[in-house]
């Protein structure tokens, strides 16, 4: 049997959860159900057997500052602001650590993004912020490049539908 990715729903137990970065265990343990229901992002989850949760991530809407972007987006874009998808969380529980759980949880995110930007909403990246160094390696692992002078991480609607492209399911 597949692992499923569903939405977040508050029966889901996080009480639990523990990816060794508090921030992330504190956000799915106590601040996922009021960013949700408030509209501020949607988050998605893979549960165990019992509802518990084992990894989940997170999307919002956001906008980087045109300076602020690469060289190749500056010349095709005329706003002040380039509309992104923030993929603002992405933890798993140490439990299932090894597993594929990131990678998976990653891929559907980077398509969900892509569905959105070309069918819902104008995007022309995924951000993200790595909250450490293991993060950043495990985005740029992916294709994530930095954007200039800032933490933050991005992958072009481009480049992610070339990624798709001949990939099943």
């Amino acid at each position: 049997m597949g692992l499923e990715i569903i939405p977040y729903d508050r029966k889901f137990i996080r009480d639990h959860f523990s990816c060794g970065k508090p921030a992330l265990d504190n956000y799915i343990r106590n601040t996922v159900t009021k960013d949700v229901k408030s509209g501020v992002c949607t988050c998605f989850v893979i549960v165990d057997g019992q509802q518990r949760v084992a990894a989940f991530y997170t999307l919002s809407t956001d906008s980087i500052q045109i300076d602020d972007a690469p060289d190749d987006l500056k010349k095709r874009i005329h706003y002040p602001h380039i509309p992104v998808i923030l993929l603002g969380r992405l933890a798993v529980h140490k439990e299932f650590l090894g597993q594929g759980y990131g990678k998976l949880l990653l891929v559907n995110a980077l398509k969900k993004s892509l569905h959105v930007a070309k069918d819902k909403i104008g995007a022309m990246a995924v951000i993200v912020d790595p909250i450490d160094d293991e993060a950043l390696k495990f985005y740029k692992k992916f294709g994530f490049t930095h954007l200039p002078d800032s933490g933050r991480m991005f992958m072009t609607m481009k480049k992610i539908e070339e990624a798709f492209e001949g990939v099943k399911g």
